[in-house]
């Protein structure tokens, strides 16, 4: 199995059973890459490994929840196991909240569950698959953001971003920060970190009512995970480039 994975580039997607996750992996599947679906519900990702490999993707299932340590363990040990590396992380999972959030009056439940998955998820699953990255010749993570996070978005008069959000936007926003860590503490590596903006699109996190397809909103998250050796780092993208900050 090793030999074989050596000639593939090897990816894992978190949360890909379904929406922009599930369009994410299979844009890198057409690409002739093996790719790791992770999914917290095993049945869902099984059958989302189902319909990939239907449509020729050579993909894989990688039981994962975000918010627990031990299933980010087994996942890592899954994939050194298969592989030997990872060349391509992409953070998808998150979750969401009721819209609009007023800040006063939130519950901190909902607070800290989107802080679990949205931030520390992420910061979970990169510290386990960091030592597989450091293992590939051309390592790649792609976080999934979106311009709610962006500061200078949020305090541009005249730009909707949909209202009041006490909980999501603000773990976009942190997000966002720990990535520009992850580029500084990574600036002597090849890994390149990169955040992703999907825009709106349509996904059961914000009840179907977006404006873009999944694979619209796949796009971008592709794009940063094909970066060129000399690609940028520490930076927030839609498609149309980069996203202040």
């Amino acid at each position: 199995m090793l030999t074989a994975m050596s000639k593939k580039t090897i990816a894992l997607v978190t949360g890909a059973n379904k929406g922009i996750g599930y369009e994410i992996a299979a844009g890198l599947g057409a690409l002739g890459w093996s790719v790791g679906v992770g999914a917290r519900d095993e049945r869902r990702g099984k059958d989302a490994v189902a319909r990939l490999r239907a449509a020729g993707a050579d993909a894989f299932g990688v039981p994962l929840d975000v918010t627990d340590d031990e299933s980010v363990s087994t996942a890592a040990r899954l994939i050194e196991e298969r592989a030997g590396r990872l060349d391509v992380l992409v953070n998808n999972a998150g979750a969401a909240a009721g819209w609009p959030e007023a800040p006063s009056t939130i519950d901190l439940e909902t607070v800290r569950r989107l802080v679990e998955t949205n931030v520390i998820g992420v910061i979970r699953v990169t510290n386990a698959m960091l030592p597989l990255l450091r293992s590939s010749a051309h390592p790649r993570i792609v976080n999934q953001s979106s311009h709610v996070g962006s500061l200078a978005l949020q305090t541009t008069p005249g730009v909707d971003l949909g209202g009041v959000s006490g909980a999501y936007a603000p773990t976009k926003t942190y997000l966002n920060a720990v990535t520009v860590q992850y580029a500084k503490e990574l600036s002597d590596t090849d890994i390149l970190i990169n955040n992703a903006c999907p825009g709106y699109v349509a996904t059961d996190l914000n009840g179907f009512s977006g404006t873009r397809t999944p694979e619209q909103g796949a796009m971008i998250a592709i794009r940063l995970a094909t970066l060129p050796d000399d690609g940028p780092t520490g930076l927030l993208f839609d498609d149309n480039g980069v996203v202040p900050w």
